[in-house]
């Protein structure tokens, strides 16, 4: 019987409290999928995961979907719209639902942060966070880290700029822990609407100019919708302001890395001709994904 500190050991709810070997061995097995010739290995041929999204997202579903037919699992794809939680049944009940009908593992993305973490300890399966409110989203870091990884070999020491809406973004908060326990040097760039203030302490707000003197640009998503809230004045004035413009990427020193956790705005966060540009990986962190979420699935399930 799994014991509730193996199944803590084997879910992967945020990247704040795991260890750098741990992530580090996460990272390791993803080459090892990667670099594996065979599409489809059924180590899991035996295993059923839920896809629970109680939030819409397409990357990350058909991301994960592919990470778990390359193993040979049997896939359950779960959405709220089209479920009884649009009904008035909670978030809790369709887990437990889901449990008691004999799923091996469960992948949920969630709007409303820490739900995931109260969950998990009333669950008898391993979780994976896909992505929850403003809290992480570990497994698009670890691709992240991944693909720095590739580029640069090592992590020590790159100096990496995050630009954007840092305020509501999980993914600048999962990068941010994983980066910095393996000494890279984390800075942020953000309008101060936009800027998440208890997060100054870990890492520097500098200007744009600033921002682009690093090792790795990433640039996040703009969520257009914040326009009602008077957040974004127009997308011209966010793109002249914090956007990588052709003129700033022409600036840029010819090693920087280009990044984008997608989906991109183009001619708002990056101008479309830099989108696909010889600096750019914002391709290759898709595609490093599917190996990505096969180690972190074949970790909660094996």
């Amino acid at each position: 019987m799994t014991t509730m500190a193996q199944l803590r050991e084997r879910s992967l709810l945020g990247l704040k409290e795991l260890s750098r070997n741990e992530i580090e061995s996460i990272l390791d097995r993803a080459a090892y999928w990667e670099s594996h010739s065979d599409k489809m290995v059924p180590v899991l041929n035996s295993k059923f995961v839920a896809n629970m999204f109680f939030e819409n997202s397409t990357r990350t579903r058909f991301s994960f979907e592919m990470a778990e037919k390359r193993l040979g699992a049997q896939v359950l794809n779960f959405t709220a719209a089209a479920s009884s939680v649009e009904k008035g049944e909670s978030i809790y009940d369709t887990v437990r639902t889901l449990e008691s009908m004999g799923i091996d593992a469960g992948v949920i993305r969630l709007k409303p942060a820490g739900v995931l973490q109260e969950l998990a300890p009333h669950v008898s399966v391993p979780l994976i966070n896909a992505g929850d409110g403003n809290n992480e989203h570990p497994t698009q870091a670890l691709l992240d880290l991944y693909t720095m990884r590739k580029q640069f070999g090592s992590l020590q020491g790159l100096n990496v700029s995050i630009i954007g809406d840092i305020l509501h973004s999980r993914v600048a908060r999962s990068d941010l822990w994983a980066l910095q326990k393996f000494g890279a040097n984390v800075r942020f760039c953000a309008p101060e609407s936009m800027q998440a203030p208890e997060l100054a302490e870990h890492a520097s707000y500098v200007s744009i100019d600033e921002a682009m003197n690093a090792d790795v640009v990433m640039m996040l998503r703009v969520q257009l919708e914040r326009h009602a809230t008077g957040m974004l004045k127009s997308n011209d004035e966010y793109r002249a302001q914090y956007g990588l413009t052709r003129e700033r990427a022409a600036k840029l020193a010819k090693h920087t890395l280009i990044m984008h956790p997608a989906p991109v705005n183009r001619n708002v966060e990056i101008d479309d001709e830099i989108v696909e540009c010889p600096q750019s990986a914002i391709f290759n962190q898709m595609s490093n994904g599917v190996p990505v979420r096969m180690s972190v699935l074949e970790r909660a399930m094996k």
